[in-house]
């Protein structure tokens, strides 16, 4: 490979809520003994971005003036080509391009033209837990309609549960997370068919969040939400970030990318009444970064890395791992382990069997935030020795 995924960096010090965080609050304390903590449970990555974000920041950085400015020009092409290489969109121009601080401000920029605060909003569970706090701290109602897990260990979308919810709540909005965060599922071009056919029928208007768009394993396919009809195209608003992708988050910048005018105009509006959803500089460049050409190749090399840890995680948690189940994820880096079985065999609490983990420093995450019942969230965006390590921590002092 090019581009290194197998050095571990040494992220204490500077800044990383992973590391830097634990025992303040955010997470349980630091391991016991002489462990070192293994960060699994914020989803950034533990590996350095592509080095044309840094350059650019770089070169820009040599000019030190930092006052107003305008977009430019080469941060609109980078994502219409980007879109345009990577996700085969055809028709993309700039003005259907807007930039947003974050998905989440950008979802609720959306949700406020689409619906009035106290509305219900179909959301499908397990669910983000940013997604939980923002639209329940703005004030509208969360319906869920779960994700089912097929014969073959898939989550799938139950629609007839969807229009059930739907029709008796009276919901005109939804959120749609496609791949979908924390199940790992990439929809195929069937599946966002159907739902939104189904939100066609009842006037539902649509986020697509598409944040994990680019982390997509073993030959699954991205398909965006817009594309899928004419009709998916007007009535979504679709929210894109390069802050998953090139472990971008702490510069903060995402885009939607909204085709309705009226719509689009809507919620740009929405958007400036805080005065607050403002580009930063050295945000913009650090995505003119990533989208240069050097960034397809190393998003390539990523998710074939990300697969072989996520085939590794896998397989040990089959192999050893007697009453836990993951299913295999199609997209993102995390997995979400159902641990239900483990418990009852071993008469312990989910709390119990976390502070295990935290105590031997695989640094997980509480599964209950995004909605499972007695589940954990695992980051497996490190390098594979580093996989290996903290799996064979929870085999020898914690599952078994």
């Amino acid at each position: 490979m090019k581009y290194d995924f197998v050095s571990i960096m040494d992220r204490r010090g500077k800044d990383a809520l992973a590391i830097d965080a634990l025992g303040n609050g955010w997470a349980p304390g630091a391991p016991k003994g002489d462990s070192d903590a293994i960060p699994m449970w914020v989803a950034d990555m533990n590996f350095p971005t592509v080095p044309t974000v840094c350059d650019a920041i770089r070169e820009r950085i040599e000019h030190a003036a930092f006052g107003y400015f305008d977009p430019r020009d080469e941060y609109f092409e980078s994502i219409i080509k980007w879109q345009t290489t990577r996700n085969g969109v055809e028709g993309l121009r700039r003005e259907h391009i807007g930039y947003e601080n974050g998905v989440l401000g950008g979802m609720l920029s959306a949700m406020g033209t689409f619906c009035s605060r106290g509305d219900a909003i179909l959301l499908n569970s397990p669910v983000y837990m940013g997604f939980m706090g923002s639209i329940t701290n703005a004030g509208y109602k969360i319906v869920t309609s779960p994700l089912v897990l097929d014969e073959c260990g898939v989550w799938r979308l139950d629609l007839e549960d969807m229009e059930r919810k739907i029709v008796e709540n009276n919901i005109h909005a939804a959120l749609f997370c496609s791949p979908h965060n924390p199940a790992g599922r990439v929809w195929e071009r069937w599946e966002i068919e159907s739902v939104m056919e189904l939100y066609r029928k009842h006037d539902v208007y649509v986020v697509s969040d598409e944040i994990w768009s680019d982390i997509i394993l073993d030959g699954a396919k991205h398909i965006p939400t817009q594309s899928v009809s004419e009709d998916a195209r007007e009535r979504t608003v679709a929210l894109y970030a390069p802050s998953k992708t090139f472990n971008l988050a702490g510069l903060i910048g995402s885009y939607h990318i909204i085709y309705n005018k009226r719509l689009r105009d809507r919620v740009n509006k929405e958007s400036s009444l805080s005065h607050y959803n403002s580009m930063n500089m050295l945000s913009m460049y650090a995505l003119i970064g990533a989208y240069k050409e050097e960034g397809y190749q190393w998003v390539d090399e990523l998710c074939e890395v990300l697969s072989g840890n996520v085939a590794y995680a896998c397989d040990y948690i089959e192999k050893h791992f007697d009453g836990v189940f993951a299913a295999r994820p199609q997209g993102t880096y995390m997995l979400f382990m159902d641990c239900s079985e483990w418990l009852r065999a071993h008469d312990k609490t989910l709390d119990e069997l976390l502070q295990m983990g935290w105590d031997v420093g695989v640094a997980w995450q509480d599964g209950r935030q995004h909605g499972g019942t007695e589940h954990i969230r695992l980051n497996v965006a490190l390098p594979l020795s580093r996989v290996k390590e903290a799996f064979d921590r929870m085999d020898k002092y914690v599952f078994n």
